[in-house]
């Protein structure tokens, strides 16, 4: 009688394999909070909601399957993953399709944007070229990084699309900062990135680029056109409130002034909705998934694999600081989504399977080495 019962356990455990549960827990509450918001955000009976959901689901089979994919193997296919996405980058100008610039791929049964596989790709490619190399980085070491993290960097902000390229720079820039990069070597990138922006400014941004950023200064230059976004999106956030309006309850998306209300500006209804309760919650959440990726990161024995978890729980941070400065008018708007928050397809599965990673180098850290 006892077999009946231990062997579904047993069918459990295998099923739930490398997974990190007290991780997985977590991204789970945050990914309900996100359908939460986009059932109230959506005002179409859920269908957004039920789309979203479909593709936790698809991210979530990704999430359980890389969990179980040893570092090792991982970093021998690297190479060739890197090179797939930078191929499916490079086509994006030549076939792509989307409203304000080519961003997107269309594969049939889907859309994919291949600037969120290099998300992936590039913190795995730079942890790759560190593996093989002495660290610290030296000059030739951070050349070939570089290189790594520039040429995608570049194709992707001439899709236009600059927010999402500065993060993913900032995605292989946590690699090399976590290789142990000096103090001198950091100073001399960060002069050489402030020569470069103001280059951009003067040569590569786009008029409403710039605009974007005067905003940014002075909001109320043109609270009518390019500032409505933030002043919007500030009333939204200040609105809520210590408690919120409660669920459903969102003025500011469902009478149509807050734009882009399930995508980019989905915290602001979450902000508006569930007050700065609601807000803090979920950035609580957020700095657990930090810790606990940080630590399973701390404990890899493999190099390539350390680098690659913390770069991508950095990332992560970095996108959740971003989205919620934009939010909150302390940051340009620069189309950042809130992770597991935001409608996306090809963004929630990408982030999920960044989860994935990190914990297959939990799951496997006694059987990886050098």
């Amino acid at each position: 009688m006892s077999a009946v019962f231990v062997q579904p356990v047993r069918l459990v455990a295998r099923a739930v394999g490398n997974l990190d549960l007290f991780l997985l827990v977590v991204l789970l509450a945050l990914m309900g909070i996100g359908l939460a918001v986009l059932h109230s955000a959506g005002a179409d009976g859920g269908a957004l909601m039920r789309s979203q959901a479909a593709r936790f689901g698809v991210g979530l089979v990704i999430l359980a399957v890389l969990s179980r994919i040893s570092p090792v193997r991982l970093r021998t296919w690297t190479p060739w993953l890197f090179a797939g996405s930078l191929l499916l980058l490079m086509a994006v100008p030549i076939v792509g399709t989307g409203g304000s610039g080519r961003r997107w791929l269309y594969l049939g049964a889907f859309y994919l944007q291949p600037s969120e596989l290099m998300k992936l790709t590039v913190p795995m490619m730079v942890a790759w070229v560190l593996h093989r190399a002495a660290l610290p980085p030296r000059l030739p070491t951070l050349v070939q990084c570089a290189a790594v993290i520039g040429v995608p960097v570049v194709l992707i902000v001439m899709q236009p699309d600059l927010g999402t390229g500065l993060l993913i720079g900032l995605s292989g820039a946590f690699a090399v900062y976590l290789a142990g990069l000096s103090w001198w070597y950091m100073g001399a990138g960060a002069l050489a990135a402030a020569a470069a922006g103001v280059l951009m400014w003067m040569f590569g941004l786009r008029e409403y680029q710039k605009n974007r950023l005067l905003t940014f200064v002075d909001p109320e230059r043109d609270p009518l056109g390019t500032g409505w976004n933030i002043l919007q999106s500030k009333i939204a956030v200040g609105s809520g409130g210590p408690t919120g309006k409660g669920w459903g309850q969102s003025t500011q998306a469902h009478l149509d002034f807050l734009p882009e209300q399930t995508t980019d500006f989905a915290f602001a209804v979450l902000a508006e909705e569930f007050g700065w309760i609601g807000v803090c919650l979920v950035l609580l959440l957020f700095v657990v998934v930090l810790a606990r990726c940080l630590w399973i990161a701390s404990q890899a024995r493999d190099s390539y694999a350390r680098l690659l978890a913390g770069a991508l729980a950095m990332t992560a941070l970095m996108y959740v600081l971003v989205n919620g400065g934009m939010v909150a008018g302390l940051l340009p708007v620069v189309g950042a989504p809130m992770p597991l928050v935001s409608y996306g397809g090809t963004s929630a599965v990408s982030i999920l399977a960044g989860f994935g990673i990190i914990m297959s180098v939990h799951a496997h850290k006694r059987f990886i080495g050098g």
